[in-house]
């Protein structure tokens, strides 16, 4: 399987261009990508002609902001660690000089979830949900430590869910093909509520892709939601069979491409030409692609494409 890495999806209300446009300005090596438009009716009620997508990436990171209306807002479950490593700064001091004025952009209109300060992890940290409702996690990181990439998705397992995040870790790296253990640590005796042995911190690498996760035995009022999603392309409909059936474990919540796993983590299994059947020149034939996705739960792609081409 040659997949490129995954996509991390952000479900928006009408803020998707706003929103892009934002983070590619105050995240360096960030760059705008391609801006999509519904060319049908859905169940979003958007106008027809109106932005659906925007694709952005940050230090390579790919993101999409989605259009989809009022019915699912993003929230901290799924957060965003920005890795401020001081040996890839040539002058010092300034890995905390650039994660403090991020920080000052995150926070406006944001919400402090952990104050910038010092922890027994990190010289220098911080957790903001900043006003999309997108959580990140700035950190100064141990220039010791094994490399990580500058962008690093984090899953929280709360709730029902929490002590479950070695085992959703395991199941991840079973599934995907190429994947790899990071590091891992367990939370000790005396720090409750949080049970000893659950995990404190762990890393692993899917497709290309470095993912976070934890356990928390605090209270949150939130829990995985289709507010983020991972976007997994597909060479093939064999691709597609096979994440589908891995994954997919909540009939309900199966939907043009869209399902969701067992710890309730959304994912989007499409093929990679999903974008040129849909998006495409030919506005009738994308309108026809459009509107055989949405009878779909898995994507056929043979489907998609003889709709194209009625």
């Amino acid at each position: 399987m040659n997949n490129n890495g995954l996509i991390v999806e952000l479900w928006m209300d009408n803020e998707a261009e706003e929103a892009a446009r934002f983070y590619v300005n105050i995240f360096e090596n960030a760059e705008l990508g391609e801006i999509n438009y519904y060319n049908a009716e859905t169940p979003s009620n958007k106008p027809i002609g109106s932005i659906i997508t925007v694709d952005f990436s940050i230090a390579g990171q790919r993101f999409q902001t989605l259009n989809g209306g009022p019915f699912f807002k993003v929230n901290p479950s799924i957060s965003f660690i920005v890795n401020f490593d001081p040996k890839n700064d040539v002058n010092a001091g300034d890995s905390r000089s650039k994660l403090d004025q991020l920080w000052g952009k995150l926070s406006e209109g944001g919400k402090v979830l952990m104050p910038l300060g010092k922890y027994p992890f990190s010289k220098w940290y911080g957790w903001i949900q900043d006003k999309y409702g997108v959580s990140w996690q700035l950190i100064l990181t141990n220039p010791e430590g094994e490399a990580r990439p500058v962008i690093v998705p984090s899953l929280l397992f709360a709730g029902d869910n929490n002590g479950k995040a070695e085992e959703a870790s395991n199941f991840y790296i079973s599934v995907f093909k190429d994947s790899a253990r990071g590091t891992l640590t367990r939370y000790p005796a005396g720090m409750e509520p949080d049970k000893e042995g659950n995990i404190m911190f762990t890393d692993f690498k899917i497709l290309n892709t470095w993912v976070a996760a934890m356990d928390s035995g605090r209270q949150h009022d939130f829990n995985f939601t289709e507010g983020v999603s991972f976007v997994v392309e597909c060479e093939d409909q064999a691709e597609v069979d096979y994440y589908w059936e891995k994954l997919s474990a909540v009939p309900e919540a199966e939907a043009c491409g869209w399902c969701k796993d067992k710890y309730g983590v959304s994912w989007q299994i499409v093929p990679k030409q999903i974008n040129e059947l849909i998006y495409q020149e030919d506005k009738e034939k994308g309108k026809r692609a459009m509107e055989a996705l949405l009878d779909m739960k898995k994507i056929d792609i043979t489907a998609l494409i003889t709709a194209t081409e009625k």
